[in-house]
C-alpha cells in the first residue's frame, strides 16, 4: 500500500470583471454553471480534493473580485498562494492583441535582501514573450516608477497612433469645382 501524504495548496483566480471566474470555480468545483452574474465582492474560495500523484491534494480555489473597487483586498488574498490562474474573456478585448502594449513591473527592489526572483529572469521571461519591456520597480523609493509608466503611456500612444492612421485609407478632396454626382447643390 503506498502512503499518501496530504497536501493543502492555495490557487487564486484573477481577471477582470465578467470573465467568468466564479462561473469556472464552481463549475470545477460543484459540476454547476449559473447563466445569472453576480459580482463577487472581495473574495471567496471553494475546496476541492484530488489525488495527484498518490497524494490527496486540497485545493483551496480563491475566486478574487474583478470590479476594481476591490481590487485593493486583492493583495491580502494573493499571499500564500501556490499558484495563480489568470482568466480572460475570449470574446472581449483588445483591437490587435498581437501588438497591445504590456509592461511588466518587478516592484519592491528597495527590499533586495529578500528577493527571490533575479532581475536576469524576469528579463528572459520578458524577452521570450515578444520583448515586453521590463523594469525594477520600488514604490516605497520611487524608483523607476515615472519611467515605467511613461513607457507604457508612450507605447499605449503609438498604438493609439497606429490604428488611427490605419483607419485613413482615401483622402476626401472638398473641392467645388466638380459637378455634384446627384444634381443637389447641398
Amino acid at each position: 500500500m503506498s502512503t499518501r501524504k496530504k497536501v493543502l495548496l492555495k490557487i487564486i483566480i484573477l481577471g477582470d470583471s465578467g470573465v467568468g471566474k466564479t462561473s469556472l470555480m464552481n463549475q470545477y468545483v460543484n459540476k454547476k454553471f449559473s447563466n445569472q452574474y453576480k459580482a463577487t465582492i472581495g473574495a471567496d474560495f471553494l475546496t476541492k480534493e484530488v489525488m495527484v500523484d498518490d497524494k490527496l491534494v486540497t485545493l483551496q480555489i480563491w475566486d478574487t473580485a474583478g470590479q476594481e473597487r476591490f481590487q485593493s483586498l486583492g493583495v491580502a488574498f494573493y499571499r500564500g498562494a501556490d499558484a495563480c490562474v489568470l482568466v480572460f474573456d475570449v470574446n472581449a478585448g483588445p483591437r490587435d492583441p498581437e501588438t497591445f502594449p504590456f509592461i511588466v513591473l518587478g516592484n519592491k527592489i528597495d527590499l533586495e535582501s529578500s528577493r527571490v526572483v533575479s532581475q536576469k529572469r524576469a528579463q528572459t521571461w520578458c524577452q521570450s514573450k515578444g520583448n515586453i519591456p521590463y523594469f525594477e520597480t520600488s514604490a516605497k523609493e520611487a524608483i523607476n516608477v515615472e519611467q515605467a509608466f511613461q513607457t507604457i503611456a508612450k507605447n499605449a500612444m503609438k498604438e493609439e497612433e497606429d490604428v488611427d492612421l490605419a483607419g485613413i485609407t482615401d483622402a476626401i478632396q472638398l473641392d467645388k469645382s466638380e459637378p455634384s454626382q446627384s444634381g443637389c447643390s447641398c
